[in-house]
């Protein structure tokens, strides 16, 4: 087993974790660091449940390891929020109902802050779109769809 150091700054705080090559970076987040807020859906890639920010840009971190992360910037959904109130797109989350056993949830709201970064005010098409790779097994998406809609008009104000 060959073990390297890697640092990163996760949700704004500098880690130096030492981990063994193979290891992926949501085996960092979860295992080493302890941020169970991202979640191991399917191990391929398919369905989203891992989606973090990458130095800004919305990844699946069960398909990247996590020395390619080496000096960069993760976001996790424990790292949207201020620790008193919900991120925006967390609220809307709640009050759309964009949730219903949640497994799906922080993947699918990291999903949606990455959809508004690109198109502010999007359209149905745009978020279905953007939202591509991301697998609810509960819902219909009609209310993940409301949601993030809500969320752009939340944020631009």
């Amino acid at each position: 087993m060959s073990t390297t150091t890697i640092s990163i700054t996760v949700n704004g705080q500098q880690k130096t974790v030492d981990v063994d090559k193979r290891t992926l970076l949501v085996q960092l987040i979860r295992d080493h660091l302890g941020l169970t807020g991202t979640h191991v859906g399917c191990d391929t890639a398919q369905c989203g449940c891992c989606t973090v920010h990458l130095d800004g840009r919305a990844v699946k971190s069960c398909s990247m390891l996590a020395l390619q992360a080496q000096g960069g910037s993760v976001t996790t959904i424990e790292g949207i929020g201020d620790g008193k109130t919900l991120h925006p797109m967390q609220q809307a989350f709640q009050d759309c109902h964009g949730l219903q056993c949640g497994y799906c949830t922080p993947g699918m709201v990291m999903s949606g802050i990455q959809i508004l970064k690109f198109h502010p005010n999007p359209t149905e098409q745009e978020i279905r779109e953007g939202l591509d790779g991301n697998i609810c097994r509960c819902t219909g998406y009609e209310n993940i769809v409301r949601s993030i809609q809500q969320a752009a008009k939340s944020m631009a104000t």
